[in-house]
């Protein structure tokens, strides 16, 4: 499902994103990685059943016009409770997709938030990705997202599919967030940007 998803793609220096949301603090490593640490209680989330409004997350951010996609890379190596990390595709306040690895009911959870004015969530358990490298890819083509996940080199799981109108100025990066603690840390170890993948369900 792999071949030929990721031709064209090229790495992003950090430096071209810009913050959403500044975090506590984000250090290069000296193999190109990048640590960020979020706010305590940080989160990005709008109404739907826990009835609040947050949207604080530190997230870099760069372009992601119609036929682009964006990948970014992190070690799953954080435990508590709502911790999360993965790929930011925002609009605006009310409209963005938010698309990673989240802790909960004791477990990783790969999954997606999509907002559109109210937020919906869904996940599915990954504790076989625990202490692994995990990569979200977001390909954006037409009027939709493709949300796509894997731990180290194994086939692709697609993840969501979800709508975004061609007109909408979209960017997108990484973001993490710790809803639920201060002192999160987490470890970036790649983004990337290439062109939009040419099909929805490559085959094998």
């Amino acid at each position: 499902m792999s071949v030929g998803l990721e031709a064209g793609d090229r790495d992003v220096d950090w430096a071209e994103g810009w913050w959403l949301h500044q975090p506590v603090r984000s250090e290069p490593t000296p193999d190109g990685g990048l640590v960020v640490e979020p706010g305590a209680g940080s989160d990005f989330w709008r109404h739907t059943s826990y009835g609040f409004v947050h949207d604080d997350g530190p997230a870099l951010l760069a372009p992601l016009p119609v036929d682009t996609a964006v990948e970014v890379a992190f070690r799953l190596d954080f435990t508590e409770q709502f911790d999360q990390a993965g790929v930011l595709v925002r609009v605006d306040e009310r409209n963005w997709v938010k698309a990673g690895v989240e802790v909960s009911d004791g477990q990783p959870q790969v999954g997606a938030v999509v907002t559109r004015e109210v937020s919906d969530w869904s996940v599915a358990p990954v504790p076989e990705w625990a202490g692994r490298e995990v990569t979200v890819r977001v390909s954006r083509a037409g009027d939709a997202l493709t949300v796509r996940a894997r731990a180290g080199d194994e086939p692709w799981r697609l993840v969501r599919l979800a709508p975004l109108a061609p007109q909408a100025e979209a960017s997108a990066g990484p973001f993490c967030c710790s809803p639920s603690r201060g002192g999160l840390v987490v470890r970036f170890l790649g983004w990337r940007r290439g062109p939009a993948d040419a099909e929805l369900h490559p085959e094998d």
